[in-house]
């Protein structure tokens, strides 16, 4: 393999310097750096030419001749370079890309060297012929071990080989990848990975790795103001547990991560979940200390971290993610267990309903801060989704109007945030699309009062019980709770469709056979997860015939009325830390344990319809589409 030094050395100088010239802001350094490479691969090629019997040799790489078995023995053990000291290049510019790669993975000066060397192929093929001829093997164009330390002045037997050990920061940080293991050490090659070329020649665009996983946070306008506590707590590169009881602390960590830097790396903890091949924790640490701003992870509760492989996961991604700012959100309580070291706690609220009509109106395309009209605002107030819920459906509503070509209207908005219930309650309950007004009611006047103030306390809870602070303490949620009484056919179920129409959500109907179970304990887990579907959708609950779990205690006798006792404390219990709506039905009223009575914000009683409004219930039944006779005689 032969070299024409003038003609090859002097091309590679003329292409760096044409680069250096045509190179982006914040990149001359790179290039500078290059230069210097350069230059030591200059003086390595005419050492090797120097002592090189013969250098224009077609077969050079190929073979090895007795001369060259005598050179190598009479070689000396240790090779000192004089080109070069290791690190004697000028530090790189704080602002440049090189700055803030030396900065976020801790390199020293000699590791920024052997980075550069093994770069340079990837920057300017020349190199590639340089590197086969200094390895003399004209099929191994990267540069190995032994050469880069050869090219920083560092012998190979010295303390610089440990600069490529697995927990040094070039390897351990993802910035060099060394192959052929099989290989002695010194001849392994070294290569970067290609995305951490394109970050140091600009580019910005996360690894492709990381699709669907991870994505840097949009420049656009933000919905939540950067919190000035949470900014100084992620600054200082610690971890950080948002404490979500609303679904908002997505957007808060982002704003605050986001206030003096660069966007942060959001990541999806659903899917990270899903899909972990192997190094995908790693590429996620190199992406987060390449694009700075650190790492917001969350919802934590789909990551599922009590399974013990999930919590593994997450104490990989603490430790890779040492010294980055990292903030967790999630309805969960942080454990220990689940990283090293410990978070700083911070408990988000759920928004005031100020606060989320500005996001709604922000969201169908307002200013920070503006105003919802007062029917939109109604609309929504009864709703509680989060930041991601709020745009998509503003989003849908946007879209249905626009086809019309008419401003968004209060049924948009109620059918888009329908749209965004998941499917895992109807799995569990019969699922109802309400098709009733107030006008199909046929109530007396007392029991329809009651259904509009259960209306309006499912309405404004969040206000009265948020704001307001009128049920503080004791763990209790923020859920409403109705029971409507009465005998068979007087009107409950519509009037809980009803209910939910008014609301603009759907009614769940809950089926006691899917339910109720004869194994001990089943029936609580059962339970369990409707509530807890129940609390994550915008929908009313109905809990219909519901003595039949609601029904009193009763002295304990035998083991089957010690489970029964325990069932009906269980509901107790989680019908009081509920944060949804549900109704209850009953045609004993009196069969319900007392308990859950003086739990219920609305009780309505359903009596029998009297003469007239029996009537109008058969005018109604009939409807405007029936024909009817002239001798048809409602009052009979």
């Amino acid at each position: 393999m032969s070299v024409d030094l003038d003609e090859g050395q002097d091309a590679v100088s003329v292409d760096l310097d044409e680069a250096v010239d045509g190179a982006p802001p914040g990149h001359d350094h790179l290039w500078e750096r290059l230069h210097r490479v350069e230059q030591r691969v200059r003086a390595a090629v005419r050492e090797r030419r120097a002592d090189d019997p013969d250098p224009d040799d077609p077969y050079r790489g190929q073979y090895l001749g007795p001369d060259a078995v005598e050179r190598i023995l009479a070689a000396s053990a240790t090779v000192h370079r004089a080109a070069a000291d290791p690190g004697d290049g000028p530090a790189p510019p704080p602002g440049s890309r090189l700055g803030r790669l030396t900065a976020a993975f801790g390199l020293l000066p000699v590791d920024l060297d052997l980075l550069l060397v093994a770069l340079a192929p990837d920057l300017d093929s020349r190199f590639e012929q340089l590197y086969g001829y200094l390895n003399d093997d004209l099929t191994r164009r990267r540069a190995t071990i032994g050469l880069a330390l050869d090219l920083c002045g560092l012998p190979g037997a010295g303390a610089g080989r440990f600069r490529f050990s697995a927990r040094s920061p070039l390897v351990a940080g993802g910035l060099l990848e060394i192959t052929e293991p099989d290989r002695p050490l010194l001849s392994r090659t070294l290569r970067v990975p290609d995305r951490v070329t394109a970050h140091l020649l600009g580019d910005d665009e996360p690894d492709g790795a990381l699709a669907g996983l991870a994505h840097r946070a949009g420049p656009g306008p933000r919905l939540q103001r950067p919190d000035e506590r949470l900014r100084a707590l992620a600054a200082d590169g610690g971890l950080v547990h948002l404490l979500d009881r609303g679904g908002h602390a997505g957007p808060l960590a982002v704003a605050a991560l986001a206030a003096d830097g660069p966007p942060p790396l959001v990541v999806d903890a659903a899917a990270l979940a899903a899909r972990r091949p192997e190094g995908t924790v790693r590429v996620l640490a190199r992406e987060a200390r390449l694009g700075g701003g650190g790492v917001v992870l969350g919802p934590l509760d789909r990551l599922e971290p009590e399974r013990p492989e999930r919590a593994a996961l997450l104490r990989e991604l603490c430790a890779e993610l040492d010294g980055v700012p990292l903030v967790v959100h999630g309805p969960q309580v942080w454990d220990p267990a689940w990283a090293a070291r410990s978070p700083v706690v911070v408990t988000v609220p759920p928004p005031e309903e100020h606060d989320r009509a500005g996001q709604w109106a922000q969201a169908l395309g307002g200013q920070p801060g503006g105003e919802l009209s007062e029917d939109l605002a109604e609309a929504v107030a009864a709703y509680r989704l989060d930041q991601e819920q709020v745009a998509r459906a503003a989003s849908v509503a946007a879209r249905t109007a626009a086809a019309e070509r008419r401003p968004v209207r209060a049924e948009d908005l109620r059918t888009a945030v329908r749209a965004q219930n998941g499917a895992g309650l109807a799995r569990l309950a019969r699922r109802i699309e309400p098709a009733v007004g107030w006008s199909d009611l046929v109530l007396p006047a007392p029991t329809a009062g009651r259904l509009r103030e259960l209306v309006l306390r499912a309405r404004h809870r969040d206000q009265v019980l948020g704001s307001w602070r009128m049920r503080p303490g004791g763990g209790r949620g923020n859920g409403v709770v109705a029971l409507f009484a009465g005998e068979s056919g007087t009107g409950k179920t519509m009037s809980a469709e009803v209910v939910a129409a008014e609301l603009g959500m759907e009614l769940y109907v809950v089926d006691l056979a899917t339910v109720v179970d004869k194994y001990i304990g089943e029936t609580e887990k059962n339970l369990e997860r409707i509530f807890t579907e129940a609390a994550q959708v915008n929908g009313v609950l109905l809990f219909d015939e519901a003595d039949a779990l609601f029904g009193k205690r009763s002295e304990v006798k035998d083991a089957r009325d010690r489970h029964a006792n325990v069932e009906t404390a269980y509901l107790l219990q989680r019908m009081e830390s509920f944060d949804g709506i549900a109704v209850l039905t009953s045609n004993l009223r009196a069969n319900l344990d007392e308990a859950f009575t003086r739990r219920l914000d609305v009780i309505a009683e359903f009596p029998l319809p009297d003469e007239a409004q029996r009537r109008r219930l058969w005018d109604r039944c009939l409807g405007p589409l029936v024909p009817r006779g002239d001798d048809l005689d409602l009052d009979y």
